[in-house]
């Protein structure tokens, strides 16, 4: 029996209680079928409230926009419209989607790069454009209606400060005030204020960020223009685990292990430690506010400067709000190596091509756990769709029909590389919210991007 390195996953209340509940799981899986994604609305707004309560403990006039991408489900972008949260879109689809959940064009943002149809549709209904470069100004300038004006925030990229990430998205620095003079001359644009969002929970490289940004608010103010708006953007991480200790251990075994032996041959053996993370979000936002800008608080400096701040969390409003169930098909012995193949395809519930970092669990296992790991299958005719190129180690041994749940995976896993792959639709999603006791379903409307 060789060495065992387990990778549990965190698991939300609710969702334990949900893979706790045999009955529960087995109804979701009768009623819609094998592989499904289930979604928690009730999670998601019990972040929202996390999130919110952070920013009103520190005094900061705020706005929270939900980041729709991350999650094509109906069900928790409803949840989020009567948490009375705004809605981040980056698509004309997303757009539609925001209207139809309830949203008022004024509680939504649209981000990302637009193509012109999408600018119409932007300006005709006065939905907040987060600017991502000089054309999209001069777009949404020509198509404001006659007698109104487009709402601008001007995403800003190209900071100085080597502790903020590079990013291909956004206007340069160095380009800020021609952007500024495009916004002052035009008449069909109005400036809300200034952006920016950085992949990084580094709350000193956002205060960086924040203070290039702000000479660009005070650049403004001199120009006439009245900014009250930074937008911080999302970038806010999920609470993978409880304990990283188990990723540090796992990592130092993959540097000691022959080729092969805890990885799929062929494949690349590194661990994205985004899956060690186990502080929540809410700790992060706490330490941004908290830290010093111009030798105050950032929240004091927001404050006095009667600036309202903006987050567009995606992954972190879903985290734990979303599990993926799969059934086994078969267990098998393959190039020496034994593998558990599943009624799912590896698109299906990973992002690209990144690896689940996390072992799934076993809904009801009985006995003790496999002596030896194992890999995970896809059901496609593809040597690439294993769901797990490295060696997981489930709690006990499953057999044909039981099923696999992949915990918290509603952060873009479920839709970001979802296809029809080999005639395979992508799973059904359903949202599953606990009442009296029990957990009822309901199919969501969209179940991809």
């Amino acid at each position: 029996m060789s060495q065992r390195f387990p990778l549990p996953a965190a698991r939300h209340p609710l969702a334990a209680r949900f893979l706790d509940d045999a009955a529960a799981v087995g109804e979701a899986i009768e009623r819609f079928g094998s592989p499904l994604h289930v979604v928690f609305p009730q999670v998601i707004a019990e972040n929202a409230a996390a999130l919110a309560g952070v920013l009103r403990r520190h005094g900061v006039p705020y706005e929270i926009f939900y980041a729709h991408k991350v999650n094509a489900s109906a069900a928790l972008l409803a949840e989020t419209s009567a948490a009375g949260l705004g809605a981040d879109v980056a698509s004309a689809a997303e757009l539609d989607r925001a209207l139809t959940a309830g949203f008022a064009p004024d509680r939504i943002e649209a981000t990302g790069p637009k193509s012109p149809a999408f600018i119409e549709r932007i300006a005709e209904l006065g939905v907040t454009a987060n600017a991502d470069d000089l054309w999209e100004l001069d777009r949404l300038a020509a198509a404001a209606p006659a007698g109104s004006a487009v709402p601008v925030l001007l995403r800003l990229s190209g900071f100085a400060s080597p502790a903020v990430p590079q990013s291909r998205f956004g206007i340069d620095l160095a380009d800020a005030d021609a952007a500024l003079e495009t916004v002052r001359r035009a008449p069909g644009l109005d400036l809300r204020g200034v952006a920016f969002h950085l992949d990084t929970a580094d709350p000193a490289a956002r205060v960086d960020a924040l203070t290039e940004s702000m000479a660009v608010v005070a650049a403004a103010h001199r120009k006439g223009l009245r900014p009250s708006v930074v937008d911080i953007g999302g970038g806010f991480r999920q609470r993978f685990v409880d304990d990283p200790e188990p990723f540090q251990s796992y990592s130092q075994a993959l540097a000691a292990a022959a080729p092969g032996e805890l990885v799929w041959p062929g494949h690349d053996p590194s661990v994205s430690h985004k899956y060690a993370n186990h502080r929540p979000t809410t700790e992060v936002l706490e330490r941004f506010l908290a830290a010093e800008l111009e030798r105050r608080p950032v929240a004091e400096v927001l404050r006095e400067c009667m600036l309202t701040l903006w987050i567009e969390p995606g992954k972190a409003l879903v985290d734990h709000a979303g599990v993926t169930l799969a059934s086994v098909l078969y267990r098998k012995r393959a190039a020496g190596r034994d593998l558990v193949v599943l009624d799912l395809s590896r698109n299906q519930v990973t992002p690209a091509d990144q690896e689940v970092l996390l072992d799934p669990v076993l809904v009801d296992g009985h006995g003790e756990p496999p002596a030896e790991g194992v890999f995970l299958a896809g059901r496609l005719c593809l040597e690439s769709d294993l769901v797990s190129r490295r060696k997981v180690f489930l709690e006990s041994e499953p057999s044909s029909g039981d099923v696999l749940a992949f915990v918290n995976t509603a952060a873009y896993q479920m839709d970001l590389s979802a296809s029809f792959a080999g005639g395979h639709p992508p799973p059904p999603k359903i949202a599953a919210v606990l009442e009296g006791g029990r957990f009822a379903f309901v199919a969501d409307d969209h179940h991809g991007s």
